[in-house]
């Protein structure tokens, strides 16, 4: 009798996904030294003086001295439509910044039948006191409508690093349908100039305003961007219930939400999967469970050596570190999963390799990660 109730368990504790999580996992990679703590942070850049400017999702852009662990303010930020998951997003700085001083915020704005997305470029002024104020702010970039709900507005930006060109990451603010419509923004990768304007070589430029926009379609909440030492565009998104997508982008690639997915609708209706759909762009990996993925970098520093050409994945709901491995031929596996005890919305990798974290919520910690 006992032994026949220890294999039963043991067969249910095997069976249970309690040993998917690898081995590496039970061990903490990196010594964490926390610089600050902030009210709902959101995303984070850095500095070429190496302070760095964190948003707050309530609409407060902060400035911090990670050698003093002090914060400060930059004042002239746009209004934002504060809710659900809007409110101030991500930050970048111009690539010319050093002799522009220019940066960028996205944000979700109210408007006519809800809130939508923006981008704003303005010039950044920092003062003596730890502060700094920003001026000539112009939005150089709309969702092309608005809802009501205040979810998945996603709006990750990032320059490319050779051709200086600005892009946004556009979900589809909880409408899905638009995510396969040409004449929607939403559910887009977005490629402009730095001024906001269509970028002339995008695969769809002669097509129309909306339509010049657009480089990739069929995405849902993309909340993590970056390059590979290739230049090439690595993207994570939130699937629904189930099904959250790492994506390597493709020019005039279509990946298929809401049509395929690798999850389910949350009331349970089934949504057929990407093997279905040859015509659609499958990811290069996927998460059933979600890990809810809220940042991603391709590691290309030192510190970290064995991790170089990995992505690295920031957890909400999974509360985790995800690193995933890249194989030469693109295919890609989850290879280490370190638990943080918080959700995690954002990550950065700094000029030295160290990888930097921000935490979700109230009191969401600013952190450094160094290797152990």
């Amino acid at each position: 009798m006992h032994l026949s109730l220890s294999l039963t368990a043991a067969l249910a504790f095997l069976t249970s996904g309690a040993l998917a999580t690898p081995l590496e996992a039970r061990q903490q990679p990196w010594k964490s030294t926390v610089i600050t703590s902030h009210a709902e942070p959101w995303a984070f850049a850095f500095l070429p003086d190496q302070r760095i400017l964190l948003t707050e999702r309530r609409g407060n852009l902060r400035l911090v001295d990670p050698t003093k662990k002090t914060t400060g303010t930059i004042t002239g930020v746009p209004a934002v439509a504060y809710g659900g998951q809007g409110g101030l997003h991500d930050v970048a700085l111009h690539p010319d910044y050093a002799t522009n001083n220019i940066i960028y915020l996205s944000y979700a704005e109210s408007g006519s039948g809800g809130a939508g997305g923006a981008v704003a470029r303005a010039k950044l002024t920092l003062n003596s006191s730890g502060g700094g104020a920003l001026s000539e702010v112009s939005v150089i970039w709309r969702h092309s409508q608005r809802a009501s709900g205040g979810l998945q507005f996603a709006l990750r930006l990032k320059f490319h690093p050779v051709d200086g060109s600005l892009w946004i990451a556009s979900g589809e603010i909880n409408q899905m349908t638009p995510s396969q419509s040409m004449t929607s923004n939403l559910g887009k990768m977005i490629r402009l100039y730095d001024n906001g304007t269509a970028y002339a070589s995008n695969p769809f430029a002669s097509q129309g305003s909306i339509q010049s926009q657009i480089f990739s379609l069929g995405h849902r909440n993309p909340l993590g961007i970056d390059w590979d030492a290739k230049n090439r565009l690595w993207e994570v998104e939130m699937g629904p219930m189930g099904g959250d997508e790492l994506n390597l982008i493709q020019e005039g690639a279509n990946y298929g939400w809401p049509l395929v997915s690798q999850g389910r609708h949350y009331d349970g209706r089934t949504i057929p999967a990407h093997s279905t759909r040859p015509d659609f762009v499958p990811p290069k990996a996927f998460w059933v469970p979600v890990i809810s993925p809220g940042g991603l970098i391709i590691y290309k520093g030192d510190l970290f050596s064995a991790w170089k050409g990995n992505a690295i994945i920031a957890g909400l709901s999974s509360q985790s570190i995800v690193r995933v491995t890249i194989n030469a031929d693109d295919s890609a596996k989850e290879a280490q999963r370190v638990s943080m005890g918080k959700r995690m919305r954002g990550i950065r990798e700094d000029k030295d390799g160290a990888i930097w974290v921000i935490e979700d919520g109230q009191n969401g910690r600013l952190m450094k990660l160094t290797p152990n």
